[in-house]
């Protein structure tokens, strides 16, 4: 008797199939799966455009062409519109005599193409290149084959940022940033406060206010229950008791709570430039020069005899004076696409203090708590390259493990 089989066989054969795979030959398959399905988006922004060029909402009497894709597959209007935007930026257009343009992202579309950007992708380099010349789409382009979306923008307004500072032209001045403001009122026996920061005092108040925030250790009652908010607001009011003692202010990172502020020494003598605050906000020279007067400056060479770059194997802790230095170099956790600042980082021994590493600049790189336990628990690998932190994907994400930097917190 014949064995009858419904659909639902495949389906099991398929489920069957990939519970025998290794989890890196899951990861690998849903990259390539991914792949495909935007390989196979590509094909639908095609069709999209050519829909918008021949006009076929008016066809079809329809307003416009979000309406027509609304009843067709389904998608809410503002969905249908991110579509049809996108597909205007990846096709060319057909001139009356026939001639047909090249796309206005052309780097942008033969990548998307190829299956290796997404929908989102291209709405954040669109958004970038607004910002930057023509010239720089390659390297944004970059930027999206091996991050996020958001990571994307992030290291765009950088590059703008960056181009903006080198260029030549006179530009007019920009207005002088508001003053801070600062206001109370009680209400019910409760007083609320709110406050507008420049961008130096907002930094030495999260500076401040950090360490406190952090969630109560477990202590046998569970993890720390409170919000976000409710910590902030409670390392508020510990802030207020230390100020009334201020010789008792915490460490953190091994050292006093610290403001840091990172410039290049001939840019600060000569009053040109931009300092990067450990937060990643730009200051102009001015502000930093004002900063050294007021709260002093630790000179820092890296490699200097006067800087202890290496103890060795008495200890495993980093001192502060090499965390210091780690700082200056690293500017943040060094992992690919991180932003996390140096306060929210911890030293790690490239080579393990266990398996014999030395406690020293040239074994260390400063990595956000989620990257440190990365580091330990999975197949990424770091190590230095030219004194620059470098990092390999596990073979699952990147066969030909190509080294990969943090071009986020770099100069």
């Amino acid at each position: 008797m014949p064995v009858i089989c419904s659909r639902s066989c495949g389906r099991l054969e398929h489920v069957i199939e990939t519970r025998l795979l290794s989890t890196d030959e899951l990861l690998r398959s849903l990259v390539d799966e991914v792949t495909e399905i935007r390989v196979r988006e590509n094909a639908a922004l095609q069709i999209v455009a050519e829909l918008d060029r021949r006009g076929a909402a008016s066809e079809l009497g329809y307003k416009d062409l979000p309406k027509v894709l609304r009843h067709v597959v389904r998608w809410d209007t503002h969905v249908a519109k991110r579509w049809i935007d996108t597909a205007a930026l990846l096709t060319g257009e057909i001139t009356p005599t026939g001639s047909e343009l090249a796309p206005k992202l052309p780097v942008t579309a033969s990548a998307v193409a190829e299956g290796v950007l997404s929908v989102d992708h291209v709405a954040a380099v669109a958004a970038v290149m607004k910002t930057v010349p023509a010239e720089h789409e390659a390297m944004v382009v970059g930027y999206a084959r091996d991050f996020e979306p958001v990571t994307v923008r992030k290291l765009g307004n950088k590059l703008a940022y960056t181009l903006l500072q080198n260029d030549p032209e006179p530009r007019d001045l920009e207005p002088a940033p508001p003053g801070n403001q600062h206001l109370m009122q009680w209400k019910n026996g409760i007083l609320e406060i709110r406050a507008k920061l420049d961008r130096v005092t907002g930094a030495k108040y999260e500076a401040l206010l950090d360490p406190l925030a952090k969630p109560r250790p477990d202590t046998g009652q569970g993890p720390d229950a409170r919000s976000r908010s409710e910590r902030e607001g409670d390392a508020l009011a510990d802030l207020v008791d230390l100020m009334l003692r201020a010789d008792q202010l915490p460490e953190h990172g091994g050292e006093p709570v610290t403001l840091t502020v990172t410039m290049r020494h001939e840019d600060l003598a000569n009053q040109v430039g931009q300092g990067m605050l450990d937060n990643g906000e730009h200051i102009p020279a001015e502000q930093v020069r004002r900063l050294a007067c007021n709260a002093g400056i630790i000179p820092l060479l890296l490699g200097s005899q006067g800087q202890p770059m290496d103890i060795g194997r008495k200890t495993r802790t980093f001192p502060a004076g090499i965390r210091r230095t780690l700082v200056a170099r690293d500017r943040g956790c060094a992992f690919p696409g991180c932003g996390r600042p140096p306060r929210h980082c911890d030293a790690h021994h490239i080579r393990h203090w266990a398996n014999g590493g030395n406690t020293s600049v040239d074994n260390a790189v400063l990595l956000c708590r989620h990257h440190h336990t990365l580091i330990h628990q999975s197949k990424w690998n770091v190590k230095l390259v030219n004194g620059i932190p470098t990092f390999y994907a596990p073979d699952w994400l990147d066969p030909l493990r190509k080294p990969r930097r943090n071009p986020i917190n770099t100069a």
